[in-house]
């Protein structure tokens, strides 16, 4: 939120006062879900939606995505996000990014806490976990494993991506495919800046073959935030008659998911 998200609802309002346009807000998950949909030809699949803001697991039903699990403290990108600066990984072109190119280096998976509560989440307990190991004597900060050091008990950064990125994303695994039971889905759709990464849509790939189905996902043009994605849902709301009066189009933080009313599907 903060000030770019202000600013561009400042220019929608005036925009539609200058030209005498309807107003359309958008819930920000629905538009990551419809541009999904839109790109992949999903039919009816459970949603992981994965960011910086938010992890939930969501299902359609009776027009309303539901939310069926969530993190019960910190979404994954921000785990992700916060242990990259522990570890002093670049912010170009993204934390998440960099830590899924060292994690392909990792030799060792650590134990680290694995948190599910029924269909929620805990991340908050395997980032402090993990920045712990940077306290180690064992941590070589600067160290890369080759064929000379692979036996000596030491722990690299790459190690501690590796671990942090299977064990997080094995817990994201396990929820979806709860509820993949649960709704009988045999789609998963990934949405989400995290929803890039080639591990984990690698991992809910094996789970979803063994179940029969298949994994839909996006690349970077379409995972990560962007105006298409906006302009797609607010589209679909507005050709069910939907507008947001002027004294209503506030930007609302904590606007959740399952409160829109997703009327364009039956």
């Amino acid at each position: 939120m903060g000030a770019p998200l202000v600013s561009v609802a400042l220019v929608a309002r005036t925009l539609s006062l200058l030209y005498n346009k309807p107003l359309v807000g958008v819930n920000h998950c629905v538009g990551h879900i419809e541009m999904g949909r839109q790109i992949t030809g999903a039919k009816n699949p459970v949603v992981l939606y994965v960011s910086g803001g938010n992890t939930q697991v969501i299902a359609y039903s009776q027009q309303c995505y539901r939310i069926f699990g969530e993190t019960l403290d910190i979404a994954v990108g921000n785990c992700l996000d916060r242990f990259a600066r522990v570890i002093n990984l670049s912010n170009d072109p993204s934390p998440g990014y960099n830590i899924e190119q060292e994690a392909k280096k990792g030799k060792r998976l650590l134990p680290l806490p694995y948190t599910t509560k029924g269909m929620d989440v805990s991340l908050s307990g395997i980032l402090t976990s993990t920045e712990a190991y940077t306290l180690d004597k064992r941590f070589r900060p600067d160290d890369l494993r080759t064929g000379e050091n692979d036996t000596e008990d030491i722990i690299t950064p790459q190690d501690l991506c590796f671990s942090l990125q299977e064990t997080v994303f094995a817990m994201l695994v396990e929820i979806t495919e709860r509820a993949m039971a649960h709704i009988g889905s045999k789609e998963v759709l990934i949405v989400g800046g995290v929803g890039c990464n080639e591990r984990l849509q690698d991992m809910m790939g094996i789970m979803a073959k063994e179940r029969g189905g298949q994994v839909f996902a996006t690349d970077e043009r379409f995972c990560i935030d962007n105006g298409i994605m906006i302009a797609q849902a607010g589209l679909l709301s507005y050709r069910m008659g939907f507008t947001t009066p002027l004294e209503k189009s506030t930007c609302t933080q904590r606007f959740r998911t399952d409160e829109v009313h997703v009327a364009w599907r039956a």
